[in-house]
């Protein structure tokens, strides 16, 4: 059954569904507003020290202006007495030594320690949150890989799911611009707090008026921050196509292929035609956005020069003081900005919000393999073996069965065979085998009991599988073999074992820095290696894993026909006493197994050894000679 995911077309645990390019409703995005506690306890547990220096730093600064102001009105209204005065020094000397400008020589002082501390905190803060922002970047993005390794293979083959991987990881570093603003919209909180109060003993009606001309600003940012979202979210797919077409038109790994087949060209080509489709809807956004944003700036702009207007009427009346002038306008001017900013920064904030949505929903993804409550421990050594009961499964999405009805028995410290044409489940039986997937139908036993029964990690430690297409790392030699155990990365006489029984001790000694030369082209100093080299490198992953069970999937394409039987022949050799499974198209190969089943069609067909299924004249017997006729 397909897994169901957040966001999109699908709903995931915890989340409701939508259809991805429609608007968010302001319920919805108030309601985003919930992923904030979680955003701010992952940034408390990444730093408690540093969070709460933050957060003190800026509750001292949030004072800071409406002090600087109210000093400014003393200094204003000192120095208006000053000049109102009927008998003046002459001198500057005779105004000191009159003590007439003690007063104001203190404010002015005072003045100038707020501005330096002003200053000063501002680059602590700064400091503080670029250091804090790193840090939990550098934390959720941990926790993101910790969480997609709990997945199950299912998952990262859906392409919904890469689309919801993709705006999950774009957040961890995405929103941490959002922490920064919660922090000051916290410290403009208390700043408005301060001036508002100021202003209530004067003239309370003003902060009405401020309040209704900044209403449209911030309800028509709200919706298109909503807007935006939308856009980004329904947008995802061609993005990650964006990102492959880069990548595939200028990369070392397809560099030879898109020469040869002169394919810059198409990427170029779809890569602009994306690239224009998408910068015309942002465009289009954005410009509805300027627009309707220019309006309600107006709006609030009117409003402010209402108020100063009356401001200046009372001051001409004599019911305020120049200082109070000053003060006042000042208050009204930064109060207006301060509130514009807290309005629109909440909707800002509450826009990404639905970001952490992304982040949040894919946390919430659960494996639905496991290990159960109680596992049994894997059995040491493997006594009778593996068993498929009647085991069926069908990949999600997929209407024909990959396997059904299967049904055979892998005994203990056998070598057995896979042979059959591609499409008849040879792969599909391994990854069963592994776990990495689950029967739709039937059940697997290991020992007599179910592999659901075993621990997760303890069955797959035990096996130790390479696949055809097996990952070519750009690491040294030494860490491309260790990935079989990666435990025993230090373990160099460990490692160098696995080469030998790979047989790619020939391939290291003949590298200039040996296990520790880098391989491939993406680092400076890199080697590369050639297909045959690479896969003796891959096999001795499986070596240096020294598993209960072994498992060799096609991983010899690129062996010419002698060293993949040498291969073969030392795999048969070092698998005595472990249960083993090979696959290969080369029936020169396979023939040296204790026995071969025969797959088609996603169930066993014959099964036996090399001269039996020879005998009986079936599809083995066709397949082998038509392979043996290309060597006559």
């Amino acid at each position: 059954m397909p897994r169901q995911y957040a966001n999109g077309g699908r709903a995931a645990s915890g989340g409701g569904g939508q259809a991805p390019g429609e608007a968010r409703s302001l319920k919805e995005r108030v309601g985003a507003l919930r992923n904030l506690r979680p955003f701010m306890l992952m940034v408390w547990r990444t730093s408690p020290g540093l969070m709460a220096s933050t957060l003190v730093l800026r509750l001292i600064r949030a004072l800071l202006p409406v002090i600087s102001l109210y000093v400014g009105k003393l200094i204003i209204d000192d120095v208006v007495l000053l000049v109102q005065l009927p008998q003046k020094p002459a001198t500057l000397q005779a105004w000191l030594d009159s003590g007439r400008l003690n007063w104001l020589v203190i404010l002015l002082a005072a003045e100038l320690v707020l501005a330096v501390l002003a200053d000063v905190l501002g680059r602590v803060v700064s400091l503080i949150d670029s250091l804090l922002g790193e840090r939990v970047s550098n934390a959720s993005s941990i926790r993101l890989m910790e969480h997609a390794a709990t997945l199950d293979l299912e998952d990262f083959e859906d392409a919904e799911f890469q689309d919801e991987l993709e705006r999950a990881r774009r957040q961890t570093s995405g929103r941490m611009t959002l922490m920064g603003q919660l922090f000051s919209q916290a410290q403009d909180l208390v700043t408005v707090a301060s001036f508002a109060a100021g202003l209530m003993i004067y003239a309370p009606w003003l902060i009405v008026l401020l309040f209704v001309a900044l209403v449209p600003a911030f309800l028509g940012e709200a919706h298109f921050n909503a807007q935006s979202y939308s856009l980004s979210f329904v947008r995802t797919p061609e993005r990650r196509e964006l990102d492959y077409l880069r990548q595939t038109a200028a990369s070392a790994e397809t560099a030879k292929e898109v020469k040869i087949f002169g394919l810059h060209g198409f990427l170029i080509a779809r890569y602009r035609q994306l690239a224009t489709d998408m910068y015309a809807a942002n465009r289009k956004l954005a410009l509805r956005r300027a627009g309707w944003g220019g309006l309600f700036t107006a709006v609030g702009t009117i409003g402010y020069y209402l108020a100063y207007a009356f401001i200046v009427w009372k001051t001409i009346a004599g019911a305020f003081t120049v200082g109070d002038l000053t003060f006042l306008a000042g208050s009204f001017r930064r109060l207006r900005n301060l509130l514009e900013g807290l309005l629109t920064g909440f909707s800002t904030v509450a826009g990404q919000a639905l970001y952490l949505n992304d982040l949040f929903e894919f946390f919430k993804v659960e494996p639905e393999i496991h290990s159960p409550p109680n596992p049994t421990p894997f059995p040491r050594p493997v006594r009778t073996g593996f068993v498929f009961e009647d085991v069926g499964f069908r990949y999600p999405g997929a209407e024909r069965w990959a396997v059904r009805h299967l049904s055979f028995t892998l005994q203990a410290g056998e070598v057995l065979a896979l042979v059959g044409e591609n499409g008849a489940g040879k792969t599909t039986l391994v990854k069963l085998l592994a776990r990495l997937y689950d029967p739709d139908e039937g059940r697997i036993l290991l020992d007599g009991r179910d592999l659901r029964d075993y621990d997760l990690d303890d069955l797959r430690g035990n096996m130790g599988v390479i696949f055809q297409d097996f990952v070519r790392y750009n690491l040294t030699v030494s860490d491309n073999i260790a990935v079989g155990r990666i435990s025993a990365r230090d373990d160099r006489s460990r490692i160098e074992t696995a080469a030998a029984r790979s047989l790619a001790d020939g391939v290291v000694a003949r590298l200039p820095a040996g296990y520790d030369q880098m391989v491939g082209k993406r680092f400076k100093n890199g080697v590369e290696l050639s297909g045959g080299e690479w896969q003796k490198i891959a096999i001795a992953r499986a070596y240096m894993r020294e598993a209960a069970v072994l498992i060799l999937d096609e991983p010899t394409a690129a062996l010419d026909a002698r060293s993949e039987f040498e291969v073969f022949q030392r795999f048969k050799e070092l698998s005595v006493g472990k249960t083993a499974i090979l696959i290969s198209h080369r029936f020169s190969s396979v023939r040296m197994a204790d026995r071969i089943l025969v797959l088609a069609n996603g169930q066993v067909e014959a099964a036996g050894t090399h001269e039996e299924l020879m005998s009986q004249s079936g599809r083995y017997a066709e397949l082998f000679e038509l392979q043996a006729a290309g060597y006559r």
